[in-house]
């Protein structure tokens, strides 16, 4: 599903975040990245949905060799993946709802279909009570789950998720990890960032560890 082959990204002026990774995801995985501020994991993160392109190498997902992609088919490749920043990226001046519909609005779901959709998202997340709120009106830990309800309302077969329970509490931390494996439950792929060891204990999951744009852990499966 996910599939890197000597993968390297250098950025101009000569700064190589990531260095000749080799490493596969299949269909169903839970998979965490790790490794210090500045390894290259948000690199790496950027890569899959085509936000950056690999220097060399081949990245494919779902099939598709990214380094081929053309532009026109970069909205596409993104409907099957659900994206969670660690900022969350919402907008402050429209309500829960309203965030989670926009993307698909802007995918060409119906209205019908997309509001459905958004509602369902709210749902499995616990906030569908609070769907006229205003982010400002929620903890942190409520943000994000917004912040999840719309990285999965178009039902992606990919979720990959950048540093979700930083800054959180511990219980809150706890809750978000909680729905990730819900997804896995029905057949999500899942990939999260985080440099928060705690969450690595327990569980049915592979750990992929990245030191100064290296893969020193996990690589090569399955």
């Amino acid at each position: 599903m996910i599939s890197f082959s000597n993968v390297s990204k250098r950025f101009p002026g000569g700064q190589e975040a990531l260095k000749n990774l080799n490493f596969s995801i299949g269909a169903g995985e839970f998979v965490f990245l790790t490794g210090r501020s500045g390894a290259g994991k948000s690199t790496l993160f950027k890569l899959i949905p085509a936000i950056e392109r690999a220097s060399s190498g081949s990245v494919i997902v779902n099939g598709q060799n990214l380094s081929a992609i053309k532009p026109a088919a970069v909205p596409f490749l993104r409907r099957n993946l659900g994206l969670v920043f660690q900022d969350q990226k919402l907008l402050y001046d429209r309500s829960v709802f309203d965030n989670v519909l926009l993307p698909l609005s802007f995918s060409g779901f119906a209205p019908k279909e997309a509001a459905k959709r958004a509602r369902a998202a709210l749902d499995k997340v616990g906030l569908l009570a609070r769907e006229k709120a205003n982010p400002v009106q929620l903890s942190g830990g409520e943000q994000q789950r917004v912040a999840i309800a719309r990285a999965v309302a178009n039902r992606p077969a990919i979720l990959i998720a950048d540093e979700p329970t930083a800054n959180l509490d511990t219980d809150s931390a706890a809750g978000i990890m909680e729905i990730f494996a819900a997804f896995r439950q029905v057949g999500v792929t899942v990939l999260i960032a985080t440099h928060d060891l705690t969450l690595l204990g327990g569980g049915d999951h592979r750990v992929l560890k990245l030191e100064k744009g290296e893969l020193v852990a996990g690589g090569d499966q399955p």
